[in-house]
């Protein structure tokens, strides 16, 4: 009998590792030998357990799966199925590749196909990630938009293991709240796994202001400003809710409110 397969799990986000480990419980010839919450550990424990199979979330904390892989490029590669909720990649571009890719949600069917995949690679011994893969997986990043490039529409949060798509003309203010930001539209609040740099460059500064450290807010939903103390302000929004902006974001928030100094 064979020995079982040494399955390492990278997500950054718990209730994604307890689905797949949950998955993992029912087939008898996979073990989980660990999980990863970031790429970092991922890599490490790559190299320190050298797993049959590694399940990698393409987007998590840095670097991200991509990255995962290009660090550990000419060095022990084991089959990989990416697990990602963004549909912003390229499916069939796996469909030929003994590799696979699960989009959340995934059912128990879809998982299972994935494993298949696993055991023939194994039997066949096809274990390396080969150049035309790496080469391809290059081309598919989640690089931010460059200057040139419009500014986003709108942004996408977790509920669940559903996606929410957030329109941008919607969105009264975002915060920071830990390694998420919080977006706020009306009464609902949604996190998303941006940071508020990434999220600056990413919305249009004649819509946006970034009024301190943490926090961002949509400059039609300010409707009134009341100094506090040195440098700082108070911002009322339509809806009553009031935020207080950082000193040293000031002068930026004179500018784009067009205030007098």
């Amino acid at each position: 009998m064979s020995a079982p397969i040494r399955v390492l799990i990278a997500d950054d986000e718990p209730l994604a590792r307890d689905r797949v480990r949950e998955l993992l419980a029912d087939e008898p010839d996979m073990t989980v030998i660990g999980e990863c919450r970031d790429g970092a550990e991922a890599i490490a424990a790559i190299r320190a357990e050298r797993p049959d199979l590694v399940l990698l979330d393409v987007q998590m904390p840095e670097p991200d799966g991509f990255g995962v892989l290009r660090a550990l490029a000419g060095e022990y590669q084991p089959a990989v199925i990416f697990i990602t909720a963004h549909r912003d990649f390229a499916v069939q571009a796996f469909e030929a590749n003994a590799l696979d890719y699960l989009l959340k949600p995934f059912d128990r069917e879809r998982f299972q196909q994935s494993l298949a995949r696993v055991r023939e690679r194994r039997r066949t011994g096809a274990t390396e990630l080969d150049a035309e893969l790496l080469e391809r997986l290059e081309s598919l990043s989640l690089r931010l938009p460059a200057a040139s490039e419009p500014y986003v529409k709108r942004l996408v949060a977790k509920v669940g293991w559903r996606m929410r798509f957030l329109r941008v003309e919607d969105i009264d203010y975002l915060e920071a709240e830990g390694n998420y930001v919080s977006v706020h539209q009306g009464k609902q609040s949604y996190l998303t796994r941006e940071t508020m740099n990434a999220l600056e460059e990413k919305l249009d500064p004649k819509d946006f202001v970034r009024a301190h450290r943490s926090l961002i807010v949509r400059l039609d939903r300010i409707e009134e400003v009341e100094p506090l103390g040195p440098g700082e302000m108070v911002l009322t929004l339509r809806d009553g809710t009031k935020l207080t902006s950082g000193r040293s974001y000031r002068a930026r928030l004179q500018r784009a409110l067009d205030l007098p100094s």
